[in-house]
């Protein structure tokens, strides 16, 4: 009696584990190939588990909300329709083999090193409890005297957020804070509460979503660790205009798709951080990092009021054809969640475009590890001076707006100024008779 197991995936580099949010289908369900299994979630992006067979749903290993480590399995289906697994089929187990690996997390490079880095404990924690601790000054020592609320005690983010509400009243913690915070370069400030807000009679209340969550978080964050400045500029974009009105056409007939401004926006962006590679960077403690790669971040709103970015990568080796198609597939599927954890990590710059809701500018956060963000507005038809061999003459340009938020302890503004001037003159000389 033949049987297949429905593992968990990698779904990226860097993610060991992902949370079962719902389960799409249920014990003795006739499963086809590449139906829906299971949403999961990690702390990228949520995602569908399709399944590889077709079969009998016969098993569940896990229950929604379990974290469940790569490379696990998850569901038991069989291929010749029959149950072979004789105890209750509704109830998950739990293997040896299961527990063995949820106490013994799966490794990569990144999380070795960073293991190599600390005293080990012998006690699992996921990267996102890492983070929150390395942020918060929490030594092994301190999160090994955590009580956890998960599966198997493991200690989740609420319970080092509760840890954290009431560590100045705990001396041994105080003392650890202090000890940590003594040693650390740069030294850190202390941590700022948000002030408590009173409701009123009819004032309705929403609890945030996970994704809203995390962009709270990611958002908060960036403005902690950059000193952020914003540079303006403007720009004539007459010939870019006229060039889309003149090829969108038997693009979408040729192409079956649309071709928007953002693609060139991409590519010059590209182009000009081959100019400034200070502005395609990160930053690590005193260290400044050149990223080889030109990997361009896209803020994509959600239907849900949602925002998530997809990266395209390599956009400096792409043709401008190949970044119309690459913008256009990932900007969909971000649409109807099916972007894949890869793709939202290793931007090393992020394009953000205010002109979709008819904005003039705006001041963007950064997108942490990176050092800038770019922000390109509306475009409108204004007056404008235009120099001639006969004189100025005023004439109807299309004029839009760039914003460039940058990181002010590595960019300064000469160098965002720069940026700025090498977009404007790349934007303003494109050349009408350019093929895609």
């Amino acid at each position: 009696m033949a049987t297949f197991e429905i593992i968990m995936p990698k779904l990226g580099e860097s993610v060991i584990e992902a949370t079962i949010t719902k389960w799409l289908k249920s014990p003795g369900d006739m499963i086809a190939e590449d139906d829906a299994l299971v949403e999961i979630a990690t702390d990228k992006v949520d995602s569908e588990i399709p399944s590889p067979v077709e079969g009998k749903l016969i098993k569940l290993l896990y229950n929604e909300g379990d974290v469940v480590a790569v490379g696990l399995p998850i569901a038991l289906i069989s291929l010749d329709g029959e149950d072979a697994v004789q105890e209750d089929s509704s109830t998950p187990v739990e293997s040896t083999t299961q527990k063995e690996v949820v106490e013994t997390p799966i490794s990569d490079e990144k999380q070795t090193e960073e293991a190599s880095n600390e005293p080990d404990s012998g006690r699992f924690y996921s990267p996102l409890v890492k983070s929150i601790a390395k942020e918060e000054n929490i030594s092994i020592k301190e999160l090994d005297g955590i009580q956890g609320s998960g599966k198997e005690g493991r200690v989740t983010k609420d319970d080092v957020i509760k840890y954290l509400k009431g560590r100045d009243k705990n001396p041994v913690a105080s003392a650890e804070l202090s000890a940590s915070a003594a040693v650390s370069t740069p030294k850190q400030s202390p941590k700022i509460e948000a002030q408590k807000v009173l409701t009123e009679s009819g004032d309705q209340i929403i609890e945030m979503d996970r994704m809203r969550r995390l962009i709270a978080d990611h958002m908060v964050m960036s403005k902690h660790v950059s000193p952020h400045v914003t540079s303006f500029i403007d720009v004539d974009v007459t010939n870019i205009v006229n060039w889309r009105n003149k090829v969108k056409d038997n693009f979408q007939k040729r192409e079956g798709e649309k071709i928007t401004y953002t693609p060139i926006f991409f590519d010059f962006a590209a182009k000009a951080l081959k100019d400034f590679p200070q502005i395609n960077a990160s930053v690590d403690g005193y260290n400044i990092i050149l990223r080889k790669n030109i990997n361009i971040g896209m803020a994509t709103a959600l239907p849900n009021g949602n925002l998530i970015v997809p990266v395209i990568k390599n956009v400096d080796e792409k043709s401008l054809l190949g970044v119309t198609k690459a913008v256009n597939d990932l900007a969909k599927r971000a649409r109807v969640n099916k972007l894949q954890p890869d793709e939202i990590q290793g931007g090393t710059f992020t394009i953000t475009n205010f002109g979709s809701f008819d904005s003039l500018t705006g001041t963007p956060i950064i997108n942490q590890p990176q050092v800038a963000i770019l922000a390109v507005g509306a475009i409108r038809k204004q007056p404008a001076v235009i120099e001639t061999e006969y004189g100025d003459v005023i004439a109807i340009r299309h004029i839009m707006i760039l914003a460039l938020a940058y990181d002010h302890r590595v960019v300064d503004g000469a160098l965002g100024g720069q940026y700025l001037k090498k977009m404007k003159e790349l934007m303003e000389g494109f050349d009408l008779n350019t093929e895609i």
